[in-house]
């Protein structure tokens, strides 16, 4: 397209498809670039056995209907990724694939979008690429001995494509407690490696718990209220995508619960004291959440089902006694490393003044830049608890698409 477009949006997913269906609604001339093929981090990034963990019915984009024919299902990535090419194909909207953006600059009021078949010019862009893209690991990785072998959950795909031997897995969040629980159902001997994450059932309450999270506001919960001290994000809680995984169901599946992995010392793998803490952090997690359920019901007066034990969370767990501080590398038989320890996006393309910190991350105020014109939509976290998941695109994207066509009718 020659020209001056309205909007640009960056990102064929979930988020900037929400941006798109909205803008279009608005008669906003504009397209959206994918590096790749539509739902590209969907198609590269999950492992085989991956499912969302929101609900068919709470996974829904903009415009589209309720009417399923499994709305409490849980989607593979696969059957995601081809619902959001229906999306594209039914809403008709303005995608153009295999078209990364490599620069994204500014020129006496317009935004300059660099592509390998040219460069673009727009009054707004909208950057939907996401902040959960590239990997991260601790320092204590490059410590490991190259005969390891060392992947990230992205890269993770099954079982049978790992070395032959044990498996240690390191953060037990959503990624690490699935990848771990996955190798232990295939029969692989597996360490996990826990940290302070969180905990969910799968159901409460008779009803699905994302639902429940939903009605009750728990995922509406600004940014603020749940920030750490330390200025970072809490992971995002352990939840199995169609039961309940906990450290103790883990366990009792044979797999080997460790402290947070501190790094390698004399040829040992070395683990903190703080398992326990671990396991405990997780229990009351679990039990906040239930809790903000349960006020809810009460304040509306809902007729729900008594509270049931999930046999997750009531099963014993098979602790090693004495516990583990630390493994002899060399004969513990551990041939696979895989960090479950967070990703963070890569806006290293991004060369306009006040658009990212210091630390390379995008400066915005509930997903809208300081710079005029320049909009983030789909960063985790970004003003609640829902930012980020599938079913916080539809309000955030109205949000966005809102303030941008009155800040260009002003």
């Amino acid at each position: 397209m020659t020209g001056i477009l309205d909007a640009i949006v960056i990102g064929a997913g979930s988020a900037g498809l929400g941006v798109s269906y909205f803008l279009k609604r608005h008669g906003y001339g504009h397209l959206v670039l994918e590096r790749g093929c539509i739902g590209e981090t969907w198609r590269t990034q999950r492992w085989d056995s991956f499912r969302l963990n929101s609900p068919n019915i709470r996974s829904l984009l903009p415009g589209d209907s309720p009417d399923l024919s499994d709305p409490w299902g849980a989607s593979t990535q696969h059957q995601f990724v081809s619902y959001l090419e229906s999306y594209v194909e039914r809403h008709r909207l303005p995608v153009t694939t295999e078209a990364p953006v490599e620069v994204l600059s500014r020129d006496d009021g317009l935004f300059l979008v660099a592509t390998p078949g040219g460069v673009l010019r727009t009054r707004n862009v909208v950057i939907a690429s996401g902040s959960l893209n590239c990997p991260k690991r601790p320092h204590a990785s490059v410590e490991l001995p190259t005969t390891l072998r060392q992947l990230d959950s992205s890269a993770y795909r099954n079982a049978a494509e790992l070395e032959q031997g044990a498996v240690l897995v390191i953060g037990n969040g959503q990624s690490g407690g699935q990848i771990a629980e996955d190798l232990a159902l295939a029969g692989r001997s597996v360490f996990l490696a826990t940290s302070r994450a969180g905990r969910l059932v799968r159901h409460y309450r008779g009803g699905d718990i994302f639902n429940w999270m939903t009605l009750s506001g728990f995922l509406d919960v600004p940014r603020s209220e749940f920030v750490l001290p330390s200025g970072k994000l809490p992971p995002r809680a352990l939840l199995g995508a169609t039961h309940t995984i906990s450290l103790q169901s883990l366990s009792a599946q044979g797999v080997v619960l460790l402290g947070r992995f501190v790094g390698l010392e004399n040829g040992r793998l070395v683990f903190g004291d703080d398992l326990d803490d671990h396991m405990r952090f997780a229990d009351e997690s679990s039990a906040d959440v239930k809790r903000f359920i349960d006020d809810y019901i009460r304040r509306v007066g809902l007729n729900a089902p008594p509270a049931e034990d999930d046999p997750a969370e009531v099963v014993a767990p098979r602790l090693p006694s004495p516990p583990i501080r630390s493994i002899e590398l060399a004969t513990s038989g551990i041939s696979s490393v895989i960090w479950c320890t967070g990703f963070r996006g890569d806006f290293r393309w991004i060369k306009i003044a006040d658009a990212i910190d210091d630390d390379g991350q995008p400066i915005h105020q509930n997903g809208i830049g300081f710079v005029t014109g320049l909009y983030f939509s789909g960063l985790d976290f970004a003003s609640t608890r829902k930012s980020g998941t599938i079913p916080g695109i539809a309000e955030e994207a109205a949000r966005l698409v809102n303030h941008l066509v009155g800040r260009s009718a002003s």
